[in-house]
């Protein structure tokens, strides 16, 4: 088994032959164990290879994150989250909020949940996304770029609205959300209010298209309440 890398079963095996002879299990029992353990160990590795290549935030799970009436964040809505669903169906989340609010910490642990789910991700700061494009039209390799994110299931966008966008960089953004909409999901974090996001993008016509995409099918969630760094300074 180990040769064969079937190291979940590897693992399950060694363990059930520790057991005392009248506790191990019949031979089609003790069949379908290891390879339930061999499955669930190639989905921990698949997930674990997942998140690492998504290049999230923070490493963060979904219990870490606290709901309540004060932070204006539901259970039910995380765990309607938690499900993957609104990956399957091309929805999109949009994270507003303060500073300070957990915008961020939300994201990364919807990316875990996802890559968990085995949905590939990528996580982007606005910032180095802008620079990512801009560089990539310099160098010709815009296309791969463009390519290389329809791959993924879900899209990160950290921080968005933190500084002006040239036309080059809408017009990409429209083709990716272009690209994605309906078939792939896209989790935006920002300070400014999504009612904000048209005059942010400063072209009406452009602006139209984007925010056509991205609040057509779409969660909105406006995190309030006390920065909670201040709370674990």
């Amino acid at each position: 088994m180990a040769e064969l890398k079937l190291t979940g079963m590897a693992g399950a095996y060694q363990t059930m032959i520790e057991e005392p002879e009248h506790k191990q299990p019949s031979l089609h029992i003790a069949i379908a164990q290891l390879l339930e353990a061999e499955k669930l160990a190639r989905e921990h590795k698949r997930s674990e290879t997942f998140l690492k290549l998504s290049k999230v935030r923070y490493q963060v799970k979904v219990e870490e994150i606290i709901c309540s009436t004060e932070r204006n964040l539901s259970e039910e809505m995380l765990a309607l989250l938690c499900e993957g669903t609104y990956i399957r169906k091309g929805q999109n989340v949009l994270i507003t909020g303060a500073t300070g609010t957990g915008k961020s910490f939300l994201a990364s642990a919807l990316v875990d949940q996802a890559c968990l789910k085995g949905y590939k991700a990528t996580c982007h700061p606005m910032l180095k996304f802008v620079e990512t494009i801009q560089t990539s039209k310099q160098a010709g390799s815009y296309m791969k770029l463009i390519d290389q994110i329809k791959k993924h299931q879900l899209l990160v966008l950290d921080d968005w609205g933190l500084q002006p966008m040239e036309h080059a960089v809408k017009v990409a953004l429209l083709q990716i959300l272009e690209d994605r909409y309906g078939r792939g999901a896209v989790i935006i974090t920002s300070q400014l209010p999504v009612k904000s996001w048209h005059d942010y993008l400063n072209e009406p016509t452009i602006a139209d298209a984007i925010m056509d995409r991205l609040t057509a099918k779409s969660h909105k969630i406006e995190l309030k309440g006390p920065s909670l760094r201040t709370r674990t300074d």
